[in-house]
């Protein structure tokens, strides 16, 4: 990659980095922002993204010598001062290293269901629209061997910069999908052989209590509502046991510790 220097904010060829933090791309002809060197190494291998561009700020060439080696033939390279780079993105960017993605056509929400294997593990998620808390469910996902994402409209988009970032890329590796409303999603999940478990402080046994063999489905809430009465109301319902006086945990690290339970029964198969 031969880098092209950028000393205008206002060059057209790097027109989708500008003003990042007010105006994400998501959204926008299927572009989104990935930012930092872990998630440009995961960019650049995931299969379902295209790369389009880099920006980088130019005392960090040299370190990204093996990122940027990982590369799609042909991709701009473009490197700027801490000044430029700083107007282009509208804030000051200490990490100096961004990237423009594009999507690739996403699969159906049924074509996804259909490809996965029989003993699987999803999350379904309702309400999530933290980006914090979507990227850290994202992390969490890929590590403890999710197959997908479930999402319903109501969701932020994992492909926000700061969910991307805070997953570590973990939003570009695992396969996610928008279902069109709750009851669709545990539908599809049912006609699938999905043991549909919804997380809630008031579940009807602890979680460490539950053990199942076959494919599982676990649903979350926003953190305050929690999951609405409806969704309750046609899944089993666990609890993640706590200190006596409290109830509440952060979703994203409810989605670790219910991840983690029901891992164990593909772990012990290996």
């Amino acid at each position: 990659m031969i880098p092209i220097r950028i000393d205008d904010p206002e060059d057209p060829r790097i027109a989708a980095y500008r003003d990042i933090r007010e105006r994400d791309l998501v959204g926008r002809q299927g572009l989104f922002v990935a930012e930092g060197k872990v998630v440009l190494n995961v960019l650049f291998s995931a299969r379902r993204f295209e790369t389009e561009s880099v920006l980088l700020l130019e005392n960090r060439l040299a370190g990204m010598a093996d990122t940027l080696a990982l590369a799609p033939e042909g991709t701009p390279l473009y490197i700027a001062s801490a000044d430029i780079l700083d107007r282009i993105a509208g804030f000051h960017m200490h990490r100096g290293v961004l990237a423009i993605g594009r999507r690739r056509e996403q699969p159906a929400i049924d074509a996804l269901l259909d490809e996965l294997p029989a003993d699987a593990l999803v999350l379904a998620l309702i309400g999530i629209a933290n980006h914090d808390n979507m990227g850290a469910i994202f992390r969490n996902a890929a590590a403890f061997g999710a197959d997908a994402v479930l999402i319903d409209p109501t969701c932020c988009d994992p492909l926000y910069r700061k969910a991307i970032r805070v997953s570590v890329g973990a939003a570009l590796k695992i396969p996610f999908a928008t279902a069109s409303d709750p009851k669709s999603l545990i539908e599809k999940l049912a006609t699938r052989d999905f043991a549909g478990i919804a997380l809630s402080p008031s579940g009807g046994r602890e979680i460490g209590e539950y053990r199942t063999s076959g494919r599982v489905a676990l649903f979350l809430g926003a953190e305050g509502p929690g999951l609405p009465r409806n969704v309750l109301a046609a899944l089993e319902t666990v609890r993640i046991r706590m200190a006596k006086g409290f109830d509440s945990l952060n979703v994203a690290a409810a989605s670790a510790i219910a991840l983690h339970h029901f891992a164990q029964n593909r772990w012990t198969k290996d």
